[in-house]
C-alpha cells in the first residue's frame, strides 16, 4: 500500500504525530542549530546502552555480546526506515528535514560496533562523534549517494556510511596504537 502524505489540514500539528515524535527523538531534533548533533550525542548514549545491555545478556546466553549488540542495532536502524519515512512525510519539509534525527542517533551506534564495550573510553566516545559529525555533514563518497534512496531509507542510510567512515576511522586509529606501540592513554 502506497504511503500518502498527509494534508496539512489533516494534522494541522505535526509534531504531536507518534512518528514525528520518535524521529525527532522525543523533539530532540527541534533544537535551534545543529539539531544533528543533539541526535550524535544521543547516538553516543545509545551505544553505551545497547553495549551494556549485550554485555549482560552475554553472560547469560551462549552468545558474544558484540552479536547480541549489534542484532539490536540492526533492529534499531531497520525500524529507523519507516519511521523516518512516515516523519518525513507527516512534516512535509522535504526529503531528509533537519529536524529528524533518529538517523544520527541510530547510525552512529553501528561505527561503534568494532569497539568492544569495556574500550569505550571518554576519548574513544569523544572522537567516534567528532567522526560521525565530519562525515554527516560532508558526505564523503558514497553518503551524499546513499542520500537520494527513497523516503526514510535515504534518510537513513547516509548516515549508515557515515558511520561506516568513524569505523574505518577508528580501526585505523586502534591499529596505529597497536602498530606503534603507543601507550593506550591516547584513547583513556
Amino acid at each position: 500500500m502506497p504511503l500518502r502524505t498527509p494534508s496539512p489540514a489533516a494534522n494541522p500539528s505535526p509534531w504531536l504525530d507518534p512518528f514525528v515524535v520518535l524521529a525527532t527523538c522525543g523533539w530532540l531534533g527541534r533544537m535551534p542549530g545543529a539539531p544533528g548533533t543533539f541526535g550524535a550525542t544521543l547516538g553516543v548514549g545509545l551505544s553505551l546502552a545497547t553495549g551494556g545491555l549485550a554485555e549482560r545478556l552475554a553472560e547469560r546466553l551462549p552468545i558474544a555480546a558484540v552479536a547480541i549488540e549489534l542484532v539490536l542495532l540492526l533492529l534499531i536502524n531497520l525500524v529507523g526506515i519507516p519511521i523516518c519515512t512516515r516523519a518525513a512525510a507527516a512534516l512535509g519539509l522535504g526529503v531528509d528535514p533537519g529536524g529528524i534525527v533518529y538517523d544520527e542517533a541510530a547510525s552512529l551506534p553501528l561505527g561503534l560496533i568494532m569497539i568492544p564495550f569495556a574500550q569505550r573510553s571518554g576519548w574513544m566516545l569523544v572522537v567516534a562523534f567528532c567522526l560521525h559529525r565530519v562525515f554527516d555533514i560532508y558526505k564523503p563518497f558514497p553518503c551524499r549517494q546513499l542520500e537520494h534512496l527513497p523516503a526514510g531509507l535515504g534518510i537513513m542510510a547516509d548516515d549508515w556510511g557515515a558511520a561506516a567512515w568513524m569505523a574505518v576511522c577508528l580501526a585505523i586509529g586502534v591499529a596505529s596504537v597497536h602498530w606503534f606501540g603507543l601507550s593506550g592513554s591516547l584513547w583513556l
